[in-house]
Formats: C-alpha cells, structure tokens, sequence
C-alpha cells in the first residue's frame, strides 16, 4: 500500500498494533453518533484491523484504507473504494478519534486521499456520504471540493432504525 503524506499526516496501512488506537475512536460512541458502525467492543475493533491487515493489495474493487497518523500516532482512518471501473467512479470515507477534532486533520487526510483517487486510481468521480446532522463532516466534504447533491432518504439501517444521508461529490 502507498502512504500518503501530507502537510501534517502520514496516512500508512494498518498494523495490528493498533488496535488501541483503533478502539480509541471505534469504541467512543460520540465518534460513532453518526456512523453505521459501533461503538465497537475490543473484540470487534480487533477483527476490524484484523480484516483490513489481511485484505489483499489494492485491485479493482477493493478499498484501500489508511491508518490517518500524526507525529506516529494513529487518530483515525480514510478510505477509498473504487465502486465502478467502467465508470471511474469511487467513494470514500474519514474517521478521527474525538479527541483530535477540531484540528482540521480530517479535512487534511481527506484531501491526501482525493488526490490519490483521482491521480493513482484515475477516478473521474468521487462520492461521500455522511448523516444530515452530522455538520463537521459536511464542512470537511465542501472544503475538499466536494459539491452537496442530494439526501438519500431511508439510506441506511442504523442500530436498528432506518437513516437519511447526505450525498456529497467531486467531479473531475
């Protein structure tokens, strides 16, 4: 997997080390307020890095997913996934540990990985989604570039409960 650097970041692959970083903002459930995932237990934070360790090298169709680093500390994680080959089309996603929002390193590392999208992996058009409350991560998404398009009504099924999304996206 290539790393990413940017001003501040080093996004890297996971190792299984980090786990407890991992855990750190997979098991906070004020980070996972808005996500379709969590709060983890330990266990379920270690099959996560578990599986992303073991997943094969970046191909069609796989995502490629990055432990987001600061001064060799994980806070978070990015991914991309191409979801059509055809159509050079992908989506992607960022996560930081709560106890560095507010720092602009979410916005930081997804921008490392819009670039990667459209430079390495030739993307033409990029999406992301993210919950209607959910501003910090609308902000994050304008200010990489992305464009609102619309609400996914009933997107998602969310700890039981159906969910509305936001629709975000970069159009080369």
């Amino acid at each position: 997997m290539r790393e990413l650097v940017t001003e501040r970041l080093l996004l890297r692959g996971f190792v299984p080390d980090d786990v407890e970083a991992v855990h750190a903002y997979a098991g906070d459930p004020e980070v996972c307020r808005y996500t379709d995932w969590g709060p983890n237990t330990l266990a379920r934070s270690q099959a996560s890095i578990d599986d992303v360790c073991a997943a094969p090298a970046a191909g069609e169709l796989e995502p490629v997913t990055w432990a987001v680093t600061v001064a060799g500390n994980v806070v978070g994680a990015c991914s991309v996934t191409v979801t059509s080959v055809e159509h050079r089309r992908g989506v992607m996603g960022c996560v930081v540990a709560r106890a560095h929002w507010g720092r602009g390193y979410a916005t930081e590392a997804a921008a490392g990985v819009l670039r990667f999208a459209r430079a390495d992996l030739g993307l033409v058009r990029v999406e992301a989604t993210c919950r209607p409350g959910n501003v910090a991560s609308q902000r994050v998404l304008e200010k990489i570039g992305m464009q609102r398009e619309g609400l996914l009504r009933s997107h998602l099924l969310v700890r039981g409960r159906r969910e509305d999304s936001l629709l975000f996206a970069a159009v080369d």
